[in-house]
Order: C-alpha cells, then sequence, then structure tokens
C-alpha cells in the first residue's frame, strides 16, 4: 500500500459570492488549527510534507500550504499525496482537479458549497422530518418592511455563517431592524439575513462521523453508517449567544454531558436524528450540528456545520485550544491526536 504523506490546506482567499452570499474570512485561514493538525499527526508518525524544511513549532505557516493552485502544486511536488481540507471549500476550488489522483480528508467542495447554505440545509432537514426552527429571510428589497410570524426574540445570523460570529439577540422588530441595517451596512455576509426564533433551554452540539472502520479503546470497529461522538454543552452564553470561540476558548464554556444528562431519551434521539441528517447530505467527513432546546425541553437542530473547528492541544503554546469536537472525541478515549488518527483513515 502507498505510503500515507499528508499535506495540510489553510484557506488564502475569500470564497466567492454565491447568490449575493458572502462567507466571513477568518483572519489567518484555518492556519492555526491547520497547524495543530500537522504537528499532531507528524506527532505519530505520519509523514506530514510541509512548505519549509524544519517547521517552527509555533508558526502556523511553516506546516500548512495555501489551498489554491500553487500551494497545491507545491505540496504535490515535495511528495504529498493526500490533502487535509483544513479548509472553506466551494464549487470550482482547485482541489477539485485533483479529485481522484489524491486521496482528501474533508468534504467534496460542491457539497459545501450547496450545504453551507443554511436556507438551503435547514430546508431539506424539514422535508427529512428532522426539527429545525422556523425562519425568515431578510434581504435588502424586504429590509424594515417584514412580518416575523414567530415570537420574539429571534436570532439573526448570516446564511453562509462562520460559528457565532455575526449571529445576534433582536427582543423586538425595532432591534432586529437596527441589527439587520448593521449587518447589510457592514456588507460582510452579503445581502440577505437569516432570522429564528430564540431556542431558551440548552444548547448542544454533536459531531458526526462519516461511515469507516474506527480504532476505538484499541480495537477495529466498523461503522456502517453516520455516528454520533457524545453530545457536548455549552454554557456562559452572551447575551443568549455561544461566543465565538475566537473569542472565548471552548474549555471555557463547554463540558461533555455526563450521566442522567447523557443517557436521557431527549438526548438519544437527538443524536439519532442528527446522525440522518449527516446520511442525508452524505457527509464524507466530520461535521457539526449546533442544536438547542426550547422552553418545553424540544430540541432543534439548528445549525449545520461542514467544517467543524479542528484546532487541538498539540502544541506547547495552545494547550487550552481543544475545539467541540475534540471534546467530544476525548469521551470515547480519543484524545486530539487519536481523533485525527480516526479521520485520515477514512480519507477518499
Amino acid at each position: 500500500m502507498t505510503e500515507v504523506k499528508v499535506a495540510v490546506l489553510y484557506q488564502k482567499n475569500q470564497p466567492p459570492v454565491k447568490e449575493g452570499i458572502l462567507k466571513p474570512m477568518k483572519p489567518g485561514g484555518y492556519s492555526d488549527s491547520g497547524a495543530d493538525i500537522a504537528f499532531s499527526l507528524r506527532s505519530k508518525d505520519i509523514e506530514v510534507i510541509t512548505p519549509v524544511e524544519q517547521p517552527a513549532e509555533e508558526n502556523d505557516f511553516d506546516w500548512v500550504f495555501a489551498d489554491d493552485e500553487e500551494g497545491i502544486e507545491a505540496a504535490l511536488a515535495k511528495g504529498a499525496n493526500t490533502f487535509w481540507l483544513n479548509t472553506v471549500l466551494y464549487e470550482g476550488h482547485p482541489i477539485q482537479q485533483y479529485a481522484g489522483s489524491v486521496k482528501i480528508v474533508g468534504q467534496r467542495p460542491g457539497d459545501v458549497d450547496k450545504y453551507d447554505d443554511k436556507c438551503y440545509t435547514n430546508n431539506l432537514l424539514r422535508e427529512n422530518d428532522l426539527p429545525v426552527p422556523d425562519s425568515l429571510v431578510i434581504d435588502a428589497s424586504n429590509q424594515g418592511n417584514f412580518q416575523v410570524e414567530f415570537s420574539f426574540p429571534v436570532v439573526a445570523k448570516p446564511i453562509r455563517g462562520r460559528g457565532s460570529q455575526g449571529v445576534s439577540l433582536a427582543q423586538d422588530k425595532e432591534e432586529l431592524d437596527n441589527i439587520s441595517k448593521d449587518m447589510f451596512d457592514a456588507d460582510l455576509y452579503g445581502t440577505a439575513v437569516y432570522i429564528e426564533p430564540y431556542l431558551s433551554g440548552q444548547e448542544l452540539t454533536l459531531t458526526i462521523m462519516p461511515p469507516g472502520i474506527y480504532q476505538i479503546h484499541g480495537a477495529p470497529v466498523i461503522k456502517d453508517k453516520h455516528w454520533v461522538l457524545p453530545a457536548v454543552k455549552r454554557f456562559n452564553h452572551e447575551n443568549g449567544i455561544a461566543p465565538y470561540n475566537g473569542v472565548v476558548a471552548i474549555v471555557h464554556n463547554s463540558a461533555v454531558l455526563e450521566g442522567d444528562e447523557e443517557s436521557s431519551e431527549a438526548v438519544i434521539q437527538l443524536g439519532i436524528q442528527c446522525a440522518r441528517a449527516a446520511a442525508i447530505i452524505d457527509a464524507k467527513a466530520p461535521i457539526r450540528i449546533d442544536c438547542r432546546a426550547d422552553d418545553q425541553g424540544n430540541y432543534f437542530l439548528f445549525d449545520l456545520n461542514m467544517k467543524p473547528n479542528m484546532t487541538g492541544p498539540s502544541r506547547n503554546h495552545r494547550l487550552d485550544q481543544d475545539s467541540l469536537s475534540a471534546l467530544a472525541a476525548r469521551k470515547i478515549g480519543w484524545d486530539f491526536s487519536l481523533l485525527l488518527l480516526n479521520m485520515l483513515a477514512q480519507r477518499w
């Protein structure tokens, strides 16, 4: 079997505008988590191809290649045969022209292009009888001149968002008008804003893994369909919204469920529903679904993330950088490196 030689890609450029909608770019283009991944894999004796011969532990860009054609070609020239797509994908992404000639850890670009759209994805999940909150789209043509059919407070968010960046809670129509105006004026998210009811109950995040063969507690386990890692609960919200992890580290506002909470019927059913959602979109790599309960304790799937944050405590200066998925993985005996090795094993 060909020896695996991994190159990790980071996002170099803003993704193209899609029907007037922008997806904001993270500063550094996920080079930080990309370096966490590359450093951890190398520590487990996986051959990791890097742009420089002696990458410095603290220098993110020593570990990752740009996701443009120049970066991909540079990695190929150094012998890479597997690309870890730690970047924002879209239809026409440069990696597509190499499909079939290299192995991939990550999603199909066309799938990300489609399912990153909250309107499209949430409608699809509703059509498949999964619990998704009601929604409304405000655009420049109906800004300030629309009717909200559900009760306030409501949440306003980008249609192609990134975590909780740009997500706000509005208590009434006037506040919603001001929030939507600010979002349009900022021109960070495009020409439309997604609105949904605010769910006041507990927030849970579930990571869903693709089918494959996994090493769990030292033994191979065949998973013939999508499956969930343990649920992570979120707390210490700011004005009803979980703070963006780039501002507040996950370890300060998140914890894996334990005991009766973990084994409750509501959480078990939520796991089944999230696995169904991942199967509907045929996720090729881990996805993350954020869920929240209403005041009656009924859970809803409100945000499907095609690219879970994958930071991890692999480097000495980032030991507090667990991601939600890494936190969940630890509950089944995987540290960050074992999570990554199991992800690598599902390359396609």
